[in-house]
């Protein structure tokens, strides 16, 4: 992956220093692993639901938090098991953690584990005073 240059955006965009952040943070993300696998499905305008495969482990090993704009899923075996003898192992009981970076305004709801899969869903709740809203022509503003 190419590294790229922002630092003339710095001189000519104040105040949006978070917008790099965000990039640095995504272009750290593709670094992640795959496992375990995940999808993002959108469920209405504003409603996600990020589902993840995490068979073989408890609720109790899976911990979700989110700091700042950034949503960290992970999971910690809590012990090894008695010593097992596989003729094949396919299903991976590894330890992980997987980040998803939150757009503003994009808040968990729910968090729910089922079928060894983990539903996460989020909405993106806009605050009214961020909501476009309608200027009739001769008013004034001021007013209220």
């Amino acid at each position: 992956m190419r590294n790229i240059d922002l630092s003339p955006l710095y001189r000519s965009f104040i105040g949006f220093d978070h917008l790099a952040s965000m990039l640095d943070a995504a272009s750290q993300n593709e670094k992640q692993p795959s496992y375990p696998p995940y999808n993002i499905e959108l469920l209405g305008e504003d409603k996600y639901r990020i589902t993840m495969a995490v068979a073989g482990f408890e609720q109790s090993e899976i911990e979700i938090q989110v700091v700042e704009n950034t949503l960290q899923v992970s999971g910690n075996k809590a012990g090894k098991e008695e010593e097992r003898k596989f003729l094949h192992k396919g299903i991976s009981e590894r330890n992980f953690e997987r980040k998803f970076q939150l757009g503003d305004h994009v808040k968990v709801l729910t968090a729910d584990m089922k079928n060894g899969l983990l539903h996460i869903d989020l909405e993106r709740v806009i605050p009214e005073a961020k909501k476009p809203r309608k200027i009739e022509i001769g008013s004034n503003l001021l007013e209220n």
